[in-house]
């Protein structure tokens, strides 16, 4: 039997049009697809509803696969695959299996010969690489850090001297709430002359982009507040 493929779908950054931000090319290949793995299926549900399936979602198969999926899960994805079924997968956010739990239907797809085939969309790191002015030509991605306040400052310690030693601008993100705390220790544990890139709501209309260093950043009374952040730090 002939397997299906692995359709990796983008999805826009908060409420941002799709339209404004994926090429319309992504939508007219879902056309033939009816069996999707999302991250939530509600979200999932209204996203595909303004992409050309109002009206047809009653008709569509939905499977989660997020943070709190197990091996199991993924693996009756993979069995829809193998009977011969294309599959979509779709994040919440962004761009499929990176910084996101569907990386491990991926790993399986490619496991058992599945033609992965991956559609243009928008990243919020690699959005936030590109506006930080920051080395692009090496850069590491570490995603969440401690949320132990004392684990976090030894963390953030160790990307700085990493980034001092390698020129590598480092990367990561934190969950919304928890963002001021971040940027607090970023400012009270790194030396001042480290360039911190803070890029929010990137791609929507209050997005807010800027790069200064610790020194700087410490004359602003920042408050970037709940919503989704990528931090960038060089050394």
């Amino acid at each position: 039997m002939m397997k299906g493929k692995l359709f990796l779908i983008p999805s826009p950054l908060g409420d941002t049009l799709p339209e404004d931000v994926i090429p319309k090319g992504t939508f007219e290949a879902l056309k033939g697809i009816s069996h999707f793995a999302v991250e939530e299926i509600r979200t999932a549900r209204r996203y595909l509803s303004t992409v050309g399936f109002k009206g047809k979602i009653d008709g569509l198969s939905f499977y989660e696969i997020n943070e709190h999926s197990s091996e199991e899960d993924a693996e009756s994805i993979l069995k829809i695959l193998m009977e011969g079924n294309d599959v979509a997968l779709i994040s919440e956010a962004g761009l499929p299996a990176v910084a996101d739990p569907g990386a491990a239907l991926v790993a399986l797809a490619h496991e058992k010969e599945v033609e992965v085939i991956p559609f243009v969309g928008p990243s919020s790191l690699m959005l936030a690489l590109m506006s930080s002015g920051m080395n692009g030509q090496k850069f590491s991605f570490a995603g969440y850090l401690p949320v132990n306040s004392s684990e976090r400052r030894e963390k953030l310690k160790e990307l700085e001297r990493r980034s001092r030693a390698t020129g590598e601008t480092q990367i990561f993100i934190e969950t919304p709430y928890r963002n001021d705390s971040m940027f607090a220790d970023i400012l009270g544990t790194c030396d001042g002359s480290c360039r911190l890139c803070v890029a929010a709501d990137i791609t929507l209309p209050d997005a807010f982009i800027k790069t200064k260093t610790l020194r700087e950043w410490k004359k602003t009374n920042l408050i970037i507040g709940k919503r989704p952040c990528v931090f960038l730090l060089m050394a």
